[in-house]
């Protein structure tokens, strides 16, 4: 119930006072995927190898990745003020201050559904057909989320001791988006360099979640499952990790 409540706070802060409300949850995409169009797709005249071509085409395989590096950029980009900007919540004994990193990542996971609903949307105004794999997105992307809170629990404690780790995750965010497959195919860069892609942990659930949603395709269970197992221990040692170093919070706040 607490959790609900932080991100319902979340959610609704980020509109308060806006005239439209919550309606820029889906505004705010549509817009976003016409400047994409735009500049990837018309000025820089962006083409994705194996596919018709379209300039439109483009936009949607881009915007999956964007999709997918946004949330992720999001939560770790507020991660190091999880605790900081909280620091009521520390004096507070009995509160559970684990779950700020749930209510950060559920709240930016609301936002991440309103750009899929608008990524569905244009994929079946362009094409009039919806994949029935489309439903396998949330599957796709739950290993994500899950690393997502072991970055966020590790990344919002050691905030708390290292003040300087808030200006490392930005530049991090940036290089993770242009060393991905989010903007540019894996296939096209030179053997050498692969490697550096494929290690980043966005790739694989952004090339899933284009082979579900925009070709149709099954995932790769095989690595999904790898991920899953590799981010659930991720996660749990993070959460030690957060547990152990919650006892000074107070002290160094």
């Amino acid at each position: 119930m607490l959790t609900k409540e932080l991100v319902k706070r979340e959610i609704l802060g980020r509109y308060r006072g806006a005239t439209f409300g919550l309606l820029w949850s889906l505004i705010s995409p549509f817009l976003m995927l016409m400047v994409y169009t735009l500049a990837f797709g018309y000025i820089l005249k962006g083409r994705w190898p194996g596919t018709s071509g379209s300039t439109l085409d483009f936009t949607l395989i881009l915007f999956v990745g964007l999709i997918v590096h946004g949330f992720f950029a999001e939560c770790l980009t507020r991660s190091p003020q999880l605790v900081l900007s909280n620091t009521n919540y520390v004096k507070r004994v009995l509160f559970p201050l684990q779950i700020l990193p749930w209510s950060m990542a559920l709240a930016a996971l609301f936002h991440l559904a309103m750009n899929v609903v608008v990524l569905l949307l244009m994929k079946f105004f362009l094409h009039q057909q919806m994949h029935a794999t489309t439903l396998l997105l949330p599957v796709v992307l739950l290993p994500l989320f899950v690393l997502t809170i072991g970055t966020s629990w590790m990344i919002a404690a050691l905030g708390v001791y290292l003040r300087d780790i808030g200006q490392v995750v930005g530049v991090l965010a940036t290089a993770m988006l242009f060393l991905s497959s989010a903007i540019v195919p894996v296939e096209s860069l030179p053997e050498s360099f692969r490697w550096v892609f494929y290690a980043n942990p966005l790739t694989f659930i952004i090339d899933q979640a284009r082979n579900v949603v925009i070709w149709g395709k099954g995932p790769d269970w095989t690595v999904w499952t790898i991920y899953m197992v590799c981010a659930s221990a991720f996660s749990l040692l993070s959460f030690t990790l957060f547990q152990k170093l919650r006892k000074g919070f107070a002290d160094v706040l």
